[in-house]
């Protein structure tokens, strides 16, 4: 079992707010509200102590690819990301044959048994080609109920969300298919127009994902999804903060729009992320990434990021000039909340796993916890007893 240990004088964002000076107790796994008497009392100063990040829509990172690679591979992605504070993973699949999803289902359902990953995300097949983004439009189909459910079964209990073009044959019939399977129905990679959006989020969606890219602009007489998506308390909005994906302006309207508590920040990362500029494969296309930015070879579009969400913070706090507190909720309560996790995961509060991140007055990445063991231990050189 890990030690005890009490973080002690950092600026600690709670629930309820920042606390100046606060500590965070650590026993065993857990998060507790008393530290025993021997107890190792870690300073942490001039820091801020955040929940761990929950990631809600990832590719893979580190080189690997949750969409191909093996169990090894995969968990070397989901190291990665821990390396960057993300401490709770969802893993993302892209469009590929249904074999082959149901296939990979089976692999990562194992890894979401053992707790190295929060379950999975089928992003594709069941999107338009219109909105196709980087997936293979060879392999697209319909989202019709009993395709859909194929996916679920094959996850055994480990599906978490689906994103669907909802105004495709079947997709309103998958959408409740969802909801009564406890999975999240997601719209996303679609032409939908504002008022087919409005008829899937009342069949039960409540998920856009990464809003406002692979669909229709906002227009002032045909608004489209965005405008029913950003309207509605019963949908949660993904963003991509990574400064490629969205204006600074687009992201401003969302938070103004959708209000704090309705944001979720995802990393939509590939196998380049926290890795660098290569050639990759995502499913079965070739993707091109040059400064950062993954491309699909040839065509041009934006194929996933490269992004991990240890940057995401540090961008909304010192560019989009958020409050702490709004993008620690954005990181960490809502797409826990989302997922059901919630009694376990995004806040500090006593009971909860000791998943947490160490970030210094910069917003910097200085140390990252997750139930109670460092994954990046810091180098503070100020433990006491």
């Amino acid at each position: 079992m890990a030690a005890s240990k009490v973080l002690a004088g950092a600026r600690v964002v709670l629930p309820t707010g920042i606390v100046d000076d606060g500590r965070v107790i650590v026993r065993g796994t857990r998060i507790a509200d008393a530290a025993p008497v021997d107890a190792e009392t870690v300073d942490v100063t001039g820091h801020w102590v955040v929940p761990g990040f929950v990631d809600l829509h990832n590719h893979g990172g580190g080189g690997a690819s949750f969409t191909s690679g093996t169990a090894e591979e995969v968990l070397k992605g989901v190291h990665t990301h821990r390396l960057h504070g993300t401490t709770t993973l969802v893993a993302s699949t892209v469009t590929e044959e249904m074999d082959t999803l149901a296939q990979r289902a089976g692999l990562l359902s194992e890894l979401a048994e053992q707790g190295e990953i929060a379950g999975i995300h089928f992003e594709g097949p069941f999107i338009s080609p219109c909105r196709k983004g980087a997936h293979s439009e060879a392999l697209l189909r319909h989202p019709e109920p009993a395709e859909v459910r194929k996916l679920v079964d094959a996850a055994r209990g480990q599906a978490r969300m689906v994103t669907l073009a909802t105004e495709l044959p079947g997709g309103l019939d998958s959408v409740r298919l969802l909801a009564d399977h406890g999975v999240l129905a997601a719209i996303g990679h679609t032409d939908a127009s504002y008022e087919q959006t409005v008829e899937a989020i009342d069949a039960g969606a409540t998920v856009a994902t990464h809003l406002f890219n692979a669909m229709p602009p906002l227009g002032h007489r045909t608004p489209g999804p965005i405008a029913a998506l950003l309207e509605d308390e019963r949908i949660t909005v993904e963003l991509i903060n990574d400064g490629t994906h969205l204006h600074p302006a687009a992201l401003e309207l969302a938070f103004h729009h959708a209000g704090a508590d309705r944001v979720a920040f995802i990393t939509d990362a590939m196998d380049a992320a926290g890795f660098g500029d290569g050639v990759y494969g995502l499913g079965p296309l070739r993707v091109e990434v040059r400064d950062g930015v993954a491309r699909v070879a040839g065509e041009g579009s934006i194929a996933g990021s490269t992004l991990t969400l240890d940057r995401a913070f540090k961008r909304a706090v010192t560019v989009d000039k958020l409050p702490v507190e709004d993008v620690v909720a954005a990181l960490s309560a809502n797409p826990a909340r989302l997922l059901g996790l919630q009694d376990r995961v995004g806040s500090l509060e006593p009971g909860k796993d000791a998943d947490l991140v160490l970030l210094d007055a910069a917003f910097d990445l200085k140390g990252v916890m997750r139930r109670g063991a460092w994954v990046v231990e810091p180098q503070l050189d100020r433990s006491v007893r």
